[in-house]
């Protein structure tokens, strides 16, 4: 193409582009002005919510609890146990940590107490229950989303960002076990949060990718199975549109047998007792 053509071409595509931001500008003129976007009216009142101690380990003395309520982005209101040392000075702001998981698991379990411990050494923190789980709102009840569970993170970040015994330049994250993921999805994100933490026994990455025991799983085989396994999802979402109803995962065993393997039977003993 010569110089004189390149010209024109140009000149072109310079006047097209000038009629088409001409016609979106009238356009948008024609609209009518798009309402401000509210967030959303919480759905669970943390007064009527009871604050008995109802958790899997032992009230520390040091330390005081109480239940609160706050929103995601999704419209979810979360609920969460607060927890703040008792020798804590009035008008004192606080670093604070939000705390959550193991999956599927809820805040009277580890992460209340995880929660616990660093408040009594002087640290603010809130352990929640995720969206769909626990005392949280959301349904269907026991579902899951990884971007919704990152979310939760950031909505933890929000409140405390905004309680006036926090200092919002000391705000850090806590996830335990398959949590450890959204802990580190949420602080990628969030320039907010300035520490992160994960208490984690596996690397949920390869887990979720290769299953468990893949030592001893050749690339093929590990292939295979992820195939079947996105067969077999994809053939029980159609099932389940078709019958209303959200077939269960599986989760912690009802009972345990000597064959399995401790890690196993370690999280039947410790989460199946509980019932929520």
């Amino acid at each position: 193409m010569n110089k004189k053509m390149m010209k024109r071409a140009l000149t072109l595509a310079a006047f097209g582009l000038l009629m088409a931001g001409g016609m979106m500008n009238a356009s948008a003129m024609d609209r009518a002005p798009v309402a401000a976007s509210k967030a959303p009216a919480e759905t669970i009142d943390a007064s009527k919510l009871s604050n008995a101690w109802d958790k899997t380990f032992p009230e520390d003395a040091r330390v005081s609890h109480k239940k609160v309520t706050f929103h995601n982005r999704y419209g979810i209101t979360l609920v969460g146990d607060l927890y703040t040392p008792k020798d804590m000075k009035p008008g004192e702001k606080l670093d604070a940590i939000a705390v959550a998981g193991p999956y599927g698991a809820v805040k009277e379990q580890v992460s209340g107490r995880y929660a616990q411990e660093l408040a009594a050494r002087g640290f603010l923190t809130l352990a929640f229950d995720p969206s769909y789980t626990g005392e949280s709102g959301g349904q269907p009840r026991n579902t899951t989303s990884p971007d919704i569970d990152t979310e939760d993170f950031l909505a933890a970040v929000d409140y405390l960002s905004n309680r006036p015994n926090v200092d919002p330049q000391k705000i850090g994250v806590l996830g335990i076990c398959g949590w450890g993921g959204f802990a580190i999805n949420a602080a990628s994100m969030d320039p907010r949060i300035k520490a992160t933490v994960t208490s984690t026994m596996y690397d949920m990455r390869r887990v979720i990718a290769n299953g468990y025991f893949d030592y001893d799983k050749t690339p093929e085989q590990i292939k295979a199975e992820r195939k079947a396994l996105r067969e077999m999802v994809s053939a029980q979402r159609t099932l389940d549109y078709k019958n209303g109803t959200y077939k269960m995962a599986g989760g912690v065993p009802e009972t345990v047998t000597p064959d399995m393997p401790e890690f196993v039977r370690n999280y039947h003993d410790f989460y199946q007792p509980i019932s929520v």
